[in-house]
């Protein structure tokens, strides 16, 4: 076949030939383009999750002044109930202020570091912790009263200014009295930051 036989074959069947090319072509793109496919493939999928990171932080923004001056507010409130273990006359005045208010004496009060199963700990916890950072500070607490008493000594504790966790408590008293005068021992923790 010369190129004469050739160019009167693509006269005579324009339309075929033009397909038979463009099939070519396109194979050829194919075959040169399925090697970029999965790359791709992974970018679009990167950007798509970065689509979504962002529409989902539009959609919580909404509300973010409200809830960031709430959170404000809150740490402020947290702050303000905290004692500080090295202002030993401030807290212990807390518990003195505690036996005005419900008629209790206070036989004892000591303040330590409580680790969190109770056992006294020296000065190396506190000298570890950073400062800023929360931590039980420890009191030991011997108390006399009536039961009623020593249970609003007990509930203005457990809702007072400060987080209270009390961690052991014996009471001792003389059930053949008439209005028996209860002993009771304390060890509880009041958060603090350092």
């Amino acid at each position: 076949m010369t190129n004469q036989d050739a160019i009167a074959a693509v006269k005579r069947n324009p339309i075929g030939f033009l397909c038979g090319a463009l099939s070519v072509a396109f194979a050829v793109t194919l075959y040169v383009r399925d090697e970029e496919i999965p790359g791709a493939e992974a970018e679009m999928a990167l950007r798509t999750a970065d689509r979504d990171r962002v529409a989902l932080n539009i959609k919580y923004s909404v509300q973010l002044t409200e809830q960031s001056d709430a959170l404000n507010t809150s740490v402020k409130e947290i702050e303000s109930r905290l004692i500080r273990p090295s202002e030993l006359g401030t807290n212990t005045q807390y518990f003195y202020t505690l036996e005005k208010l419900t008629g209790v004496k206070i036989t004892d009060l000591r303040q330590s570091t409580f680790s969190a199963i109770g056992a006294v700990t020296g000065g190396a916890v506190a000298a570890r912790a950073s400062k800023g950072t929360f931590s039980p500070v420890g009191f030991s607490i011997g108390a006399q009263g009536t039961l009623p008493q020593i249970l609003d000594f007990l509930r203005h504790l457990e809702n007072g200014s400060h987080y209270c966790r009390v961690l052991t408590s014996s009471f001792v008293g003389n059930p053949s009295s008439r209005n028996p005068i209860i002993t009771v021992s304390l060890n509880l923790e009041l958060l603090g930051q350092q």
